[in-house]
């Protein structure tokens, strides 16, 4: 298996992860947002099958998205000279694995391998989080893979806003 990021002439072949929102943003979106400089996506294929995918795009966590308490156990992971209103993220904006290769491990190992790359390749911006607007449906796999819920209200019925702190991995 190979990761490669995706290009405006990468041949996105039939991928169904079981999910229509998620299987149409990489056919029909991912290459406009490449284009417009919103997302970079990447692809993990064995061959020729699209094994799974996700994209990065710029984020940030502020007071304004979060309850006060958890914006409460943000802020306490900073000294205080550098309490700010809103903290550097690089967001999760896709992440889906094909049903072919569903209960092989592929979603950890690749959410794995995002941290890791993100830790060690911070070379021309700076950002301390991973954030992700996860599906209701995936939230035990992100919490299996240590992110965190920024809000316990559920102010949008189909998604939560978590978080992984980079720091973890120090």
């Amino acid at each position: 298996m190979q990761l490669i990021r995706l290009s405006s002439d990468s041949e996105l072949s039939h991928f169904d992860c079981g999910d229509e929102d998620l299987n149409n943003f990489l056919i029909e979106d991912a290459k406009g947002f490449l284009d417009k400089r919103i997302a970079n996506s990447f692809l993990l294929k064995d061959e020729d099958c699209i094994v799974a995918y996700f994209c990065l795009l710029n984020d940030k966590i502020s007071k304004q998205e979060v309850s006060n308490s958890q914006w409460k156990k943000i802020r306490k992971r900073f000294p205080n000279e550098k309490k700010f209103s809103s903290y550097p993220a690089i967001k999760i904006g896709r992440f889906a694995v094909s049903n072919s290769y569903r209960g092989k491990n592929i979603g950890s190992m690749l959410m794995n391998l995002i941290k890791d790359t993100l830790n060690s390749n911070a070379n021309y911006s700076a950002f301390r989080f991973i954030t992700v607007d996860a599906y209701l449906s995936a939230i035990s796999f992100y919490e299996k893979n240590g992110f965190i819920k920024l809000t316990q209200k559920e102010e949008n019925p189909h998604t939560c806003l978590m978080f992984f702190d980079l720091m973890e991995l120090q």
